[in-house]
């Protein structure tokens, strides 16, 4: 365990935009001065894939921020606990999450999400026939994609898209550790809180609409079941107030295409990066699977999660006090030299990947099966149609700590 001023200097690097490109050399130098104390912080930050791994799974990690000494002290001084009602689900603990959990898991079943194959398929060979020899990879294929697909599931009209994006990358960034790291919100907190605000109403502008109109959509369904007791076809405690509604909407429509967005743009710029491992796709379009689980190992869509700690939690040998929080640096677990051999190369042909991408335990990624789908389609309908294609120049980086993503990816067909 490490408490001095040089792991504290190398956290604050990774906020810095100019580590973006490429961190991972900068997690290496963190995960060797081991776990980081910062005690005037409330903060402990993990490494390690062991310790990453142990916190996710410890019965005692809790995701609801308010259970943080530092959220109370906040609250103390008058703060307010929770300034836009309740948070999605994943920022709960049971039973509160389990509940609504239950309710969203429904359309995310691998049975559900495989009937969507063959709409993701068309959507894809739609934005690929409008590809020419120059094409960016994000803004023809990676982004529109996911967008497509979750405004399909949630009922959104995809032509509110361009309206809900910007809101959407705004919020994007309010998941980097700028509090945990240096006590400040960092800037443009005032612009993140006019879009969260924004997407909100508009997401209640939406149910109002779904309430008069219901459709066979998400939102519809959870409309459905406010106030449903058993008899009238609800199920007991699935009683959703409007809040959680907007709340769980809000969630999926940000976490639904942002991370996805990533995965299926990681993986065409390693696949690029490697000629080789492109022709062995196109080749062999069952290596896809690999190709997906090792982009989560290898450049995972979301670098680094927090915890907090409900009660007193011992990780390896060092003890996490109740009410402090927790970093888990899953970028850099995932290139843990203790746990995988070559851990910087990109091998979608290794043994057994393992990875830390969807997470573990009751929080695992309720999307999971419909991000691995749409990305082995994307990935094998795009190293088909071009079997040549080259980088066109180096990726643009957006300036995210949290949901590291490009902008720009630009591809010579």
């Amino acid at each position: 365990m490490t408490s001095a001023a040089e792991p504290q200097s190398l956290l604050l690097q990774m906020l810095d935009p100019a580590h973006r490109a490429d961190p991972y050399p900068l997690y290496s130098r963190i995960r060797e001065q081991g776990p980081v104390q910062q005690p005037g912080s409330n903060l402990t930050v993990f490494s390690s894939y062991a310790d990453c791994d142990e916190v996710l799974r410890h019965p005692h990690a809790s995701s609801d921020r308010l259970k943080s000494t530092v959220a109370q002290r906040m609250i103390a001084d008058g703060a307010p606990p929770r300034p836009f009602g309740p948070p999605g689900f994943l920022f709960l603990d049971p039973p509160d999450h389990t509940r609504l959990r239950r309710l969203v898991s429904k359309a995310f079943v691998p049975k559900v999400v495989k009937a969507l194959e063959p709409e993701i398929a068309a959507l894809v060979e739609g934005l690929l026939d409008d590809a020419d020899g120059s094409f960016d990879a994000i803004s023809g294929l990676a982004y529109p994609l996911p967008v497509a697909v979750i405004c399909r599931l949630l009922g959104v009209p995809l032509e509110d898209e361009p309206q809900f994006s910007s809101a959407s990358a705004l919020l994007a960034q309010s998941l980097d550790p700028f509090v945990n790291l240096t006590g400040a919100v960092g800037a443009g907190s005032e612009e993140r809180m006019a879009a969260a605000v924004w997407l909100r109403g508009y997401l209640r502008e939406l149910i109002a609409q779904r309430r008069r109109d219901p459709g066979e959509d998400l939102m519809s369904a959870l409309i459905h079941v406010v106030g449903a007791p058993p008899a009238c076809g609800g199920e007991s405690g699935d009683q959703l107030t409007e809040d959680e509604i907007v709340a769980t909407c809000n969630l999926l429509l940000v976490a639904g295409h942002e991370t996805t967005v990533n995965l299926i743009a990681n993986a065409i710029l390693a696949l690029l990066r490697d000629p080789a491992q492109w022709a062995a796709l196109r080749a062999e379009p069952a290596r896809v699977s690999g190709v997906v689980e090792e982009t989560l190992r290898y450049d995972p869509p979301v670098q680094l999660v927090g915890r907090i700690a409900a009660e007193d939690m011992t990780i390896g040998t060092v003890t996490v006090p109740k009410g402090d929080s927790t970093l888990l640096l899953l970028a850099a677990a995932h290139r843990d030299p203790d746990v995988f051999d070559r851990p910087d190369d990109f091998d979608p042909g290794r043994p057994g990947i393992r990875h830390l991408g969807f997470g573990k335990g009751p929080h695992f990624c309720i999307g999971a099966p419909l991000a691995r789908l749409e990305a082995a389609v994307a990935l094998t309908a795009l190293t088909s149609r071009f079997p040549n294609a080259t980088l066109a120049g180096e990726p643009s980086y957006k300036q995210n700590v949290t949901l590291r993503g490009m902008s720009e990816l630009p591809i010579a067909l």
